[in-house]
């Protein structure tokens, strides 16, 4: 079918490089490009000798002179960015250059501003139509699956939909006092930013964790959630009829918290730059570079992820109550991939959002969010590629 180049050689990247290589119909062949090229050799190695063709290559995903340099060698029919959020705009920048189509997984964030929000993105909107080609946003979980669970709940079950929760669960235990799943940079800036939810047309913020309910989640138990600001509320505010409130939720252990409010207290988290016998350095930065790298984490991590959405609204002028959700068990992933679930649930979308645009399933020139696409196809790739989904017409519901 075709060739995608995948950006990035982390965690996730490692997930949609296996991902792809199992679904060798569509992905002929990829190229995976990274900073540090040994890791890509690294992934290469592990996969070779499959169906699908793998070559690698170095690129600095800030730079977007070098990225039109590749993406003009590789001449791959799709980009797949799993590098960091802050690197999205160059991406699209090479992708418009070279007219190939794109899809990500998280955001656009400046590296200097703790602020995620899809301005930055929705502005390529025009530019990407005239170019011919698409710009698939947010193909993770959440925001990801959880924006095409929105889309399946209102295209089978709602006629208008007034109020989603969703809800990300980890029960994973790494053994380690103190280590976050995913990037450390990114993981600490979004718990130590304020909270918002989404209420009859306008955000509301919050402090930091300061709303807190227990959630009892099917086959992981009862968990402390906090409210947080998530980037999908952003786009489903918009793109879902009838919405009147989204509120996105999270579990973490006192344990986490209690390690994040210290470090907080002594400027650990911070973003801003501080000298040191020097050099400049950001706190922030140099903690992530102390911490246990989230890679490492595959093999010590037991447990189950639960991430879904409940939704109420009306069908036939009647009240409804509808819950979907996966649950992803680390042990399996790591048995399978050689990663967490936490990577899992991200690199398995990625792969199949990817899919989608390259089939012509979800081909339609401009910058969309994953919404705004049908999501059936997609709903039924979850159950083939290790996502798959439960349904609960009469679940707890969150006060």
């Amino acid at each position: 079918m075709g060739k995608a180049l995948i950006i990035g050689a982390g965690g996730v990247a490692s997930v949609v490089v296996h991902k792809c290589c199992q679904n060798s119909e569509v992905f002929e062949e990829i190229c995976i490009a990274s900073r540090t090229v040994s890791k890509c050799e690294a992934l290469k190695k592990k996969l070779d000798g499959g169906k699908t063709k793998i070559t690698t290559a170095q690129v600095d995903a800030n730079n977007v002179p070098e990225l039109i340099t590749l993406i003009e060698k590789v001449k791959p029919d799709i980009v797949i960015n799993v590098a960091l959020p802050y690197q999205d705009l160059t991406i699209m920048d090479a992708c418009l250059a070279t007219k190939v189509d794109y899809v990500d997984t998280a955001n656009y964030e400046p590296e200097d501003t703790a602020k995620f929000e899809y301005k930055w993105q929705w502005a390529y909107r025009d530019r990407f139509k005239e170019a011919g080609i698409t710009a698939l946003l947010g193909s993770g979980f959440d925001p990801g699956v959880t924006s095409v669970f929105s889309a399946y709940a209102q295209k089978h079950y709602f006629d208008e939909i007034h109020s989603i929760d969703i809800l990300d669960a980890n029960a994973g235990d790494h053994g380690y006092p103190f280590a976050t799943n995913f990037n450390p940079e990114i993981n600490i800036r979004e718990v130590t930013a304020n909270g918002s939810y989404f209420e009859n047309g306008h955000f509301i913020e919050t402090e930091p964790m300061s709303i807190k309910r227990v959630y009892d989640f099917p086959q992981i138990g009862p968990k402390d959630i906090y409210l947080l600001h998530h980037e999908e509320m952003e786009s489903l505010a918009l793109n879902i009829k009838g919405i009147k409130k989204i509120r996105f939720w999270m579990t973490f252990s006192q344990n986490y918290l209690t390690h994040l409010k210290v470090l907080e207290n002594v400027g650990m988290t911070s973003i801003e730059p501080i000298e040191f016998e020097g050099k400049e350095i950001v706190p922030l930065q140099f903690l992530k570079a102390v911490l246990p790298d989230p890679s490492s984490l595959g093999p010590r991590t037991k447990g189950k992820t639960n991430i879904g959405c409940i939704f109420q609204g009306v069908k036939d002028g009647k009240p409804l109550t509808y819950y979907v959700y996966n649950v992803c068990d680390h042990q399996e992933c790591y048995k399978e991939v050689g990663s967490q679930a936490i990577s899992y649930t991200t690199g398995v979308p990625a792969m199949i959002g990817a899919s989608m645009v390259m089939t012509g399933k979800w081909k339609r020139p401009g910058v969309y969010n994953i919404e705004e696409f049908d999501p059936d196809p997609f709903m039924d790739a979850l159950n083939k590629f290790g996502l798959p989904w439960h349904e609960n017409f009469a679940p707890a519901l969150i006060d």
